[in-house]
């Protein structure tokens, strides 16, 4: 009975006018951007950023929120009729959804896009409903060893499921703990890696660095490498998969959809990979596997319930536990700092409102996305042919106003000069930025998990091997380096993410 009174709260929430317009403006703005190369749903997030300060908590999240699974819509689009991925997790949708399109079957991989990302994020989010608050009582049990441990396994996972050299991702989580560190030190009052400026006493912004980062990063890097968007998509006909289409797609949208719900969980995993990964699992498994880049239907229909589904689920470590699985959940927590909201597992309890009403908003931003998105195709299709030079100004414009609003300081903006800067050299050094946002976030966290954990047990630091919580965490940890580590693993995991080079 309980569940069905969080249920009737969360209904009650995100039914209000308001937050239903902003659920709209969020999935129709993260189909957009989804369709639109070189931006993504990491460098908007991190844009809009600065508008949530004047809107209520759970308005706001739940247009970041419509945003991220809008991206993982509208990334199939073009894939599927330009053969031009919007989203990262939406590459995989080229191999057999553009083959289907120049055989005059545009429609129906559309549909089936629709279809299953439709199926996952409804499955998702009865996933989320049933399994998250559970977890959320357990992580109540948590101590500050457990946490402590938990940071950790979050970091090492990070760093063994992101695209590139294991050394590079490692050196991000090292420069974010060092970002994380700047500023005064709670404990003792001394400012730490200020270099006497004193607008660094506070420490860095988090909206400042996400911006920087991802947003103009992004815009320095797409300059370099503006792609010839050349739309010849093929006449959409028939929208109605057939009775045999269906037949073939119900299996591997339940199959995407439960692996994609699982590996979404995963820190460093969600969309992208689950992409891949059930679109590999696809071919194996699939009575037609001759046809698989050649367009078959379950080629389209596996990865985009997985990617959606990952996208959704992975919520769940960023609502439970403060812990956030990708970039994206690390600016949803960001945007929890903003409101002034810890995140954790006190969010269900103290928070119920803005955490029932996010997780049913899922459910009607979906609803939404499978209203809007097959209408608004001629319109996707037209977006993209906007040349990228006229785009990155109105970026720009808006990524300075919204950093200049946090403080009304210019610093700031040089700052996310430096940060943009920095995000573009990473890129060109094949160093994913994610991690190192993830250890922002998480270092002075973990700093402080570690000086509690360490004051209760009177400086012993057997505490996080000895307490059964924390010592099981440390050494899943240790077996996850372990097995990255071993020479077929490290060629797998290269293998899994190839494709997207």
């Amino acid at each position: 009975m309980e569940l069905f009174g969080n249920l009737a709260l969360g209904f009650e929430t995100a039914l209000t006018l308001t937050n239903l317009a902003y659920c709209f403006l969020g999935v129709l703005l993260g189909t957009a951007i989804g369709v639109l190369p070189g931006l993504g749903p990491v460098a908007t997030i991190a844009m809009l950023l600065p508008l949530t300060f004047g809107l209520p908590a759970e308005t706001s999240l739940i247009m970041l929120a419509g945003i991220y699974y809008g991206a993982q819509y509208g990334g199939s689009t073009t894939a599927i009729l330009v053969n031009l991925p919007g989203e990262s997790s939406a590459v995989v949708a080229t191999l057999d959804g553009y083959q289907m399109a120049r055989r005059g079957r545009a429609g129906v991989a559309l549909a089936t896009a629709a279809i299953g990302s439709f199926v996952a994020g409804t499955i998702a989010t009865l996933v989320i409903v049933l399994f998250a608050p559970p977890l959320a009582g357990v992580a109540l049990e948590f101590g500050a060893a457990e946490y402590f441990s938990l940071m950790v396994l979050g970091l090492i996972a990070s760093i063994v499921l992101a695209h590139g050299s294991l050394l590079h991702a490692f050196g991000m989580i090292l420069i974010g703990f060092f970002l994380g560190f700047v500023g005064t030190d709670v404990n003792s009052g001394m400012q730490r890696y200020s270099f006497g400026v004193p607008e660094l006493g506070d420490g860095l912004n988090f909206v400042i660095i996400a911006m920087g980062t991802f947003g103009l990063g992004e815009i320095i890097a797409n300059l370099g490498t503006e792609m010839s968007r050349d739309v010849h998509a093929a006449k959409i006909n028939n929208l109605m998969p057939s009775r045999e289409d269906f037949r073939r797609i119900v299996k591997p949208i339940l199959r995407g959809t439960f692996l994609g719900s699982f590996l979404g969980i995963l820190p460093g995993g969600g969309a992208m990979l689950a992409a891949f990964a059930t679109y590999s699992m696809e071919k194996k498994l699939s009575p037609h596997q001759a046809e698989f880049g050649h367009g078959a239907i379950e080629g389209v229909a596996a990865p985009e319930s997985a990617n959606n589904a990952g996208a959704q689920t992975s919520f769940i470590p960023m609502l439970t536990l403060g812990i956030p699985s990708n970039p994206v959940m690390a600016l949803m927590i960001g945007a929890m700092i903003i409101q002034g909201i810890q995140p954790g597992p006190s969010v269900m309890t103290e928070q119920p409102s803005l955490f029932w009403g996010l997780i049913i908003s899922m459910w009607i931003g979906n609803l939404m996305l499978l209203v809007l998105n097959l209408p608004l195709v001629g319109i996707w299709v037209k977006l993209i042919s906007v040349p990228y030079h006229f785009l990155y100004p109105v970026i720009l414009t808006f990524c300075c106003i919204g950093v200049f609003s946090l403080n009304n300081s210019t610093f700031d903006i040089y700052l996310m000069i430096i940060f943009g800067f920095m995000g573009y050299v990473f890129r060109k050094l094949g160093a994913e930025p994610a991690p190192m946002l993830l250890a922002f976030i998480l270092g002075p966290m973990m700093e402080e998990y570690l000086r509690r954990a360490l004051l209760l047990s009177h400086g012993d630091p057997a505490v996080f091997i000895f307490s059964p919580i924390s010592g099981a965490l440390l050494v899943v940890a240790v077996i996850l380096l372990l097995l990255v580590l071993l020479p077929s693993i490290k060629r797998s995991r290269v293998e899994a993410f190839q494709e997207e080079a």
